[in-house]
């Protein structure tokens, strides 16, 4: 197997705290990684790491072979991330919301109108942003992922606020993702399945505080 996502020895320091250091992980095309640990032990931080909000105190990442710090903006092409904030505008309906990010992403219309549809959304189409429901606006934050191409996704606690429903359909987007040769690295407390996911525990890579 020759690993797309390759992170050797990567380490985060905030303000004078060091969060982690020495992570080593490698993906493969469809795998899954799935980010443990208690709260503190840097998993957002990993994740805005590897989305590239954050600049690594030490350590390589390597997609494809190459360190991304050669090309960042190349690799960021590649990165869908959802985070704990929704980033919805609320003057703008669900659809347009969505249609906005897709073509900042280099998604279409056809995209936008299945990514509505996987997660429930399409009945909502119309309705702006400013008065959806927690879990609504999450969704709507999620279809981002199916809205526009990317071949890994990161996410932050990405079933937060969803009801069953809506947990359901997630879980199986992300089954197609990882079909299609597409990566994961999710945060989360098993709400999702990820079917041989691998695992890191990041408490076991914390620094002294």
């Amino acid at each position: 197997m020759t690993a797309r996502l390759a992170v050797e020895g990567l380490a985060c320091v905030r303000g004078e705290r060091r969060v982690f250091e020495r992570v080593d992980f490698a993906l493969g095309a469809g795998e899954a990684l799935v980010l443990t640990g208690p709260n503190g032990a840097g998993k957002s931080s990993l994740l805005r790491t590897l989305a590239g909000l954050i600049e690594p105190a030490a350590g390589r990442i390597a997609w494809d072979g190459a360190d991304v710090a050669e090309d960042p903006e190349a690799f960021r092409a590649q990165v869908q991330a959802v985070f704990h904030a929704d980033a919805v505008k609320p003057v703008l309906t669900v659809a347009q919301n969505l249609r906005f990010w897709a073509r900042l992403r280099g998604g279409d219309d056809a995209r936008v109108g299945r990514a509505l549809e996987r997660l429930g959304l399409a009945r909502l189409a119309d309705v702006p942003g400013g008065v959806l429901s927690a879990g609504q606006r999450r969704r709507l934050a999620l279809a981002r992922l199916l809205a526009a191409p990317a071949a890994l996704w990161l996410m932050d606690e990405p079933a937060v606020t969803l009801d069953r429903d809506a947990v359901a359909a997630l879980g199986a987007a992300i089954a197609d993702h990882r079909a299609g040769g597409g990566l994961v690295v999710v945060a989360t407390h098993g709400d999702i399945a990820l079917a041989d996911a691998h695992r890191l525990d990041l408490g076991a890579a914390r620094g002294a505080a």
